[in-house]
Order: structure tokens, then C-alpha cells, then sequence
């Protein structure tokens, strides 16, 4: 809104005016959701070639397909989001390297187009144009990948970290977070697709990582939650839309019981019990709850004032 124009210097003085809802909506969720999934799953690839290379004949082909499906939903909804998505090339002809997003947007691009040439590798197989070892070459670049996935799955840490007053998305937390929800939905992806082309010694260990993961991205919820109001009075209203009778509070509750707590006690039982029925229902909690606790950190910094 102009407030006045000084016709000496052509200044236009404008008037702050509240936002009236989140920024960031479902979109961002979808953004940051997708992208764990998709590069959770090559972290787990990995993990599998040096663990017990003989199984992934199994799983390379589609394991690499869902994680590039997972990372082009990751970008159409980075597309959609954006206020202008039709100059969105001008990231790429006009870049400016000091931007979280630029370098995001790069590597990103990097990643899906040789998750891409590795599809293609092992779909073609016999007559494959990039090398007549298909296998092979999936493998070399798997470890290339797997490096530019760390990045990749950071990046968003950044970019939350770079958002002015909102205490609760710190850069340290946050990139933890992002690591752990990658190795969280990964671990549990790759148990689904794996299925009986994974040996019960692999189930159990990406288990173990599905059990672990939750267990450490709750404890951090669980930090921010009960001490997170020492660090400002920002971050303890910010909070109180979790606690008590707060908007979010159920919500809240769902996600860590959907996405942690009950992962974490049906891994355990079907360590027990030996139960792959177990270990399915907790992969797929796992990855529906992971959605809900993005969804609500991602919202209730944004519901608070800034002015």
C-alpha cells in the first residue's frame, strides 16, 4: 500500500501490512516430504550395496524409480509454490550464488538427471547407451549420488534457517531433522519396496535405522518442545500453538505418535516377534506421520505476529 511518494527523489514510502495467513503452506510440506523420501532411499541404496551388495538385484531397479519419482514431486510442488513459477529459468541463466534456493535448485537438478541416466541404465539393460554394463555403472554412480543427497536433503535447513524471526527453525536443529526424516522415510521406503527380494538380516537392519531415526528426531521434538522456550519469548509463543489447548496441539500429538512413538514400539516388537507384518505397518506410519510433523513445525512459526 503507498503511503506517499517524495516527488524530489521519486521515493515511494509504503506501510508494512500482516500477512493473513502462513507463507508456507501444504506445498512447502509436500517440497520437504517428497525430498526426504527420495533421498532417504539412495542413503538406504547404499547402504545396501556395502552391507550386502548381492541383494540389490533386487531393489536397484525399483528403488531408483520411486526415489526419482519422489524428487520430481519434490520439485513440481518447489515449482508450484513459487509466486512467479514461469521465471523460474532465470535460476539457472541468472544465478546468484549467495542464495540457499539458487544452490538448492542446482544440485537438485544435478541429482534428478542422474538418478534419471541410472534409471534408464538398468531399464534398457541389454542395449543401455551408457555403458554395456549396466549394473556397473548403476553402482559407480550410486556413490556420486549418495554425496550429492546430503546437500540435497540440507539445503531446505538452509533456506528455514534464513527466514527472519522465527527462533524455532535454527540451523543446527533443523539440518539434524532433515538428515533424520531422509533415514526415517528411506529406511521405511526401502523395507516396502524391498519386500521378499530382501533377506531378513536387511529387513531388520534398515529396521533398526527406522527404529533409531524416529527415536532421535523424537527426543529433538521432545527438547524443543519442554526447553525450547528458554531460547526466546518468540519461541515460547510459538509453542504454546502445540501445547495445552493449542491449535496445533493434537495435530502435534498425532504426528510424534503416528511418525515416532508407534514406529519405534513395532520395530521393537517385530525384532521380538520376528514379524515382517510388524515391520510393514510401522514403515508405512512412519512415512504418513513424518507428512503431519513436517506439516505442523512448517506452520505454527508462521501463525505468530511479527510485528
Amino acid at each position: 500500500m503507498v503511503h506517499e511518494t517524495l516527488a524530489a527523489t521519486h521515493a515511494v514510502v509504503t506501510l508494512d501490512v500482516a500477512l493473513p495467513e502462513p507463507f508456507w503452506g501444504w506445498f512447502v510440506t509436500m517440497n520437504m516430504w517428497a525430498k526426504s523420501v527420495g533421498t532417504g532411499l539412495i542413503f538406504m541404496l547404499f547402504l545396501l550395496m556395502k552391507k550386502n551388495a548381492s541383494e540389490l538385484s533386487g531393489v536397484r531397479t525399483r528403488t531408483i524409480i520411486v526415489s526419482f519419482i519422489m524428487m520430481n514431486v519434490f520439485l513440481l510442488f518447489t515449482l508450484a509454490d513459487l509466486h512467479q513459477p514461469f521465471r523460474m529459468w532465470h535460476i539457472f541463466f541468472y544465478p546468484h550464488w549467495t542464495s540457499a534456493i539458487t544452490v538448492g535448485a542446482w544440485m537438485a537438478t544435478l541429482f534428478v538427471g542422474l538418478e534419471f541416466l541410472m534409471a534408464a541404465a538398468m531399464i534398457r539393460k541389454e542395449n543401455c547407451i551408457f555403458t554395456k554394463d549396466a549394473t556397473g555403472f548403476f553402482d559407480k554412480m550410486l556413490f556420486w549420488v549418495t554425496l550429492l543427497a546430503i546437500p540435497v536433503t540440507l539445503y531446505t535447513a538452509g533456506i528455514m534457517a534464513e527466514s527472519t524471526a522465527r527462533e524455532l527453525w535454527q540451523m543446527p536443529t533443523e539440518s539434524v531433522q532433515m538428515i533424520l526424516a531422509a533415514t526415517l522415510s528411506g529406511s521405511a521406503a526401502i523395507i516396502l519396496l524391498g519386500g521378499s527380494k530382501l533377506s531378513d538380516e536387511s529387513k531388520r537392519f534398515f529396521g533398526a535405522i527406522l527404529g533409531l531415526s524416529a527415536l532421535m528426531a523424537f527426543i529433538i521434538y521432545m527438547s524443543e518442545y519442554i526447553f525450547g522456550a528458554m531460547k526466546a519469548e518468540e519461541a515460547a509463543a510459538i509453542l504454546n500453538y502445540v501445547k495445552g489447548d493449542g491449535e496445533y496441539a493434537t495435530m502435534f500429538w498425532i504426528g510424534q505418535w503416528v511418525a515416532y512413538i508407534l514406529p519405534m514400539l513395532l520395530v521393537a516388537l517385530s525384532r521380538v516377534s520376528n514379524s515382517n507384518a510388524m515391520l510393514n505397518l510401522a514403515s508405512i506410519l512412519a512415512i504418513v506421520g513424518l507428512w503431519v510433523v513436517k506439516h505442523v513445525w512448517l506452520i505454527i512459526p508462521q501463525l505468530l505476529p511479527l510485528s
